[in-house]
């Protein structure tokens, strides 16, 4: 029987049980696609992080993440869970690069108790999207849009945010990830990520969203 290396951890958090749950799992090689989607799947985190060691010269291991229903294409919480792994086991390393299928590298480094993590900036144009307008509830000041799926919807305040109460299934139908932001009152900005479609309604911190 295989035996793959687990590890839970709560990123974006400085305490136990908060922030957003990843697993990482490390692998010898790549098992079929099939495998890691099932392993997602049991796992039903937002995402489990898959590492293979790879030692190029731009990168230290691959990295895939799986939400439950579907691969996900860029993940920040699940590379940061990973760097905090693999630099936990080494207190000298500094720094922890991944080679990803569509993101790029991605790079994870100290930064004085914690981390830091390098995510590629996703460019969106202001787009009318009716129907995802429709499934959130509540019509935003402005919706901005990128190729890569990624749909954000500004709200005029915080209160209308966290009132938000999608049509999820409807939001499924129309695939992508949905980003409802404002203002907020004691922080820069608020936000709520719902991604249905891969079989997370909504995603309690999402570091993608914010790049």
């Amino acid at each position: 029987m295989l035996s793959i290396p687990y590890w839970h951890v709560d990123a974006f958090a400085d305490r136990p049980f908060a922030g957003n749950q990843a697993a990482v799992m490390e692998l010898d090689a790549w098992l079929d696609d099939a495998v890691l989607q099932a392993i997602g799947a049991e796992n039903m985190f937002a995402e489990t992080a898959f590492v293979v060691r790879n030692g190029s010269e731009v990168s230290d291991w691959e990295l895939r993440w799986f939400a439950p229903e579907a691969e996900v294409q860029l993940c920040g919480h699940a590379t940061l869970a990973s760097g905090h792994v693999l630099l936990s086991r080494d207190p000298g390393l500094e720094r922890v690069r991944f080679q990803t299928r569509q993101a790029g590298v991605l790079e994870v480094r100290r930064q004085g108790a914690g981390y830091e993590v390098g995510l590629p900036a996703i460019a969106t144009e202001p787009g009318a999207f009716a129907e995802a307008v429709a499934a959130l509830g509540e019509t935003p000041c402005e919706v901005w849009r990128s190729p890569l799926g990624y749909n954000v919807a500004l709200y005029e305040d915080e209160a209308t945010v966290r009132a938000l109460s999608p049509d999820f299934p409807a939001l499924a139908v129309l695939g992508g990830q949905f980003i409802a932001t404002a203002p907020g009152r004691d922080t820069d900005v608020v936000s709520r990520v719902f991604v249905p479609g891969t079989g997370i309604d909504e995603d309690s911190v999402t570091g993608s969203a914010h790049a």
